[in-house]
């Protein structure tokens, strides 16, 4: 715990006070100097962890074949926004948009927007992209979007938002902080009550001592975002995160380095931080924004749903065993259920602009 944006945050926190710990996470991921997207290559075997997308094609053919649909469904409009959020190596990107050109329309109205403020992720998400990179803007945020139907995916996105805990200490409902412990490393501590307790979901009046709540207006302000510009433009958006469902109590703060779980206080900025999504509240914001929503899914339901045995066998079909075996392993890592699997920790929400049916999801 000794490197440089370690000793920054002591000095921060002893000459204040402790931080919330959105504060704390915001600074070990995205600090200019020391953070962890500044200074780290996250994705696949030799990073820390490995997104759907780079565990096969698979999982960008369907979200690709998906687009298809929803633009189809959605009146064909023409010209429209195909955006994705965070799109890290842009491997998601460069699979939806092979896919998408089973529909030669649908690739002549698309206009490519990708939202990443890393100009080192920009860099590599060019080199991925190929020829498509020509046709690219590059946005620092969603404001700077055109107002036009916005066809939009984010996946694994809304994680590394930093998210605001509050503990129930006392029978009273804290912000929890961070802070020094007596040898200076650092430790969580409670701060003062919380002033709005109209945050809490149900049940918070009976939640015993110790009872987490994490809240995180950032992702509700990404989420009404989103919303707003479906409600103005029309489209949709498939956000695919780790997640619940509801509103509730827990402690899912974690930290992440060389694909194993490592405490969160361990050489910050060299661990990807991120905590699971809540789902409703995201939700809640894109629907206070003027969106619509559709049932949340489980990542395992919407590929199955749409096809992702029949790919894999499709995929597999004249390979050698080994490939196949490859295929299967991979197929099942997307939507399996089993430990280290993604298919029920992962969840789908599909927002629109107007009330749509959009299947799998109704």
């Amino acid at each position: 715990m000794s490197t440089d944006l370690a000793t920054r945050i002591r000095r921060l926190i002893r000459a204040s006070r402790p931080i919330p710990v959105s504060d704390y996470m915001a600074t070990c991921l995205f600090d200019p100097q020391g953070g962890y997207y500044a200074t780290h290559e996250p994705f696949g075997a030799e990073g820390d962890f490995v997104t759907a997308p780079e565990i096969s094609q698979m999982f960008g053919e369907i979200v690709g074949a998906w687009l298809v649909h929803a633009w189809r469904s959605l009146g064909r409009p023409a010209p429209f926004l195909l955006a994705e959020m965070g799109p890290g190596r842009g491997t998601l990107m460069r699979d939806i948009l092979r896919t998408a050109r089973i529909d030669p329309a649908f690739m002549e109205a698309a206009r490519l927007h990708l939202i990443e403020t890393s100009p080192r992720l920009r860099a590599i998400q060019r080199e991925t992209l190929g020829p498509h990179a020509a046709h690219c803007e590059w946005h620092d945020d969603l404001a700077s979007l055109p107002h036009a139907p916005l066809f939009l995916v984010a996946n694994e996105l809304f994680d590394a938002v930093p998210v605001r805990q509050i503990v129930k200490t006392d029978g009273t409902w804290r912000e929890r902080l961070v802070g020094l412990d007596d040898a200076e490393g650092f430790a969580f501590v409670a701060g003062a009550p919380l002033a709005d307790l109209s945050i809490l979901p149900d049940g918070a009046d009976t939640a015993r001592d110790g009872a987490i709540f994490e809240f995180a207006p950032a992702r509700e302000a990404i989420a009404a975002r989103i919303g707003a510009q479906l409600k103005d433009h029309g489209g949709t958006a498939l956000i695919v995160d780790y997640g619940h469902t509801r509103s509730g109590f827990a402690d899912t703060l974690q930290a992440l380095r060389a694909h194993r779980y490592v405490p969160v206080f361990e050489t910050p900025g060299r661990a990807d931080i991120t905590s699971h999504v809540d789902f409703q509240a995201i939700a809640d914001a894109a629907k206070m924004a003027g969106a619509h929503d559709m049932p949340v899914m489980t990542q395992g339901d919407f590929l199955l749903s749409l096809g992702l045995a029949e790919r894999a066998g499709a995929l597999g079909r004249d390979k050698d065993e080994s490939t196949q075996a490859a295929i299967r392993t991979a197929a099942t890592r997307l939507a399996g259920t089993g430990e280290g699997e993604m298919g029920s920790l992962f969840k789908v929400l599909c927002l629109t602009g107007e009330p749509a049916t959009l299947p799998p999801f109704g």
